[in-house]
């Protein structure tokens, strides 16, 4: 039995929809602007470029539907709805063909962004860590298991602030679709059991505050909603 010199920290975890049973958190990896539109209004070109990835600490992730503090040192706080996959096998070098046997399950995620850091440490050629991988900064609806769900190509994706719809468009306009995320991923470093994977965000980001109430959706995998305290 291994000794430790502070009591080891708590497993980070999601629920599973329909279960008791929870999904370990081990990573998070994001995709970057892998929507053409949402590219655009970043001020990017929407080309297909290597994709690029930034990571959430695990402990990021929480349960929604969720209560989310404003968060400090902000003043431009947005949300941004994202297919989330959960790898449930391991492995490196993955190829795309068999990148789906390494999927567990899918859920419904929201990115939270401190843009006014994320852009202040962009433009200054700096990570994005703190716009990015703060407390709290990725809720998730419970996960649906693939077994149950299959593996979406399609389907609406969807997020709307008060009622007011803010994103709307389809996982099928993904630059880099699932297969050939994981297998970009898997080339510079191993899946582990227990990865997230946020695959990218619609166009239509935009600011939220204090008292706002956040939901959003996917086809087939569910309901997301938070309320910004």
């Amino acid at each position: 039995m291994t000794d430790y010199v502070i009591e080891p920290p708590p497993t980070p975890s999601v629920a599973v929809d329909g279960a008791d049973a929870r999904f370990p958190v081990r990573r998070i990896f994001c995709v970057g602007r892998n929507y053409e539109a949402h590219a655009r209004e970043m001020g990017k070109d929407p080309t297909r470029d290597p994709p690029f990835f930034f990571m959430k600490p695990a402990d990021a992730a929480v349960d929604a539907p969720a209560v989310i503090a404003y968060p400090p040192e902000t003043s431009n706080f947005h949300y941004e709805i994202e297919l989330v996959v959960a790898i449930g096998k391991g492995g490196s070098t993955i190829a795309a063909e068999h990148a789906r046997d390494h999927v567990w399950g899918y859920g419904v995620g929201i990115d939270l962004t401190r843009r006014d850091l994320q852009l202040a440490a962009r433009d200054a050629g700096r990570p994005w860590c703190w716009g990015k991988a703060f407390d709290r900064s990725a809720p998730i609806a419970p996960l649906r298991p693939a077994a149950r769900v299959g593996h979406p190509a399609k389907g609406r994706i969807w997020l709307a602030v008060n009622g007011q719809v803010k994103q709307d468009q389809d996982i099928a306009d993904l630059i880099w679709n699932v297969p050939e995320i994981i297998a970009i991923i898997s080339r510079s470093m191993a899946l582990a059991p227990g990865d997230l994977i946020m695959t990218g965000t619609p166009a239509g980001v935009g600011p939220i505050v204090a008292g706002d109430e956040v939901t959003g959706g996917i086809d087939g995998l569910g309901e997301i909603a938070i309320t910004i305290a």
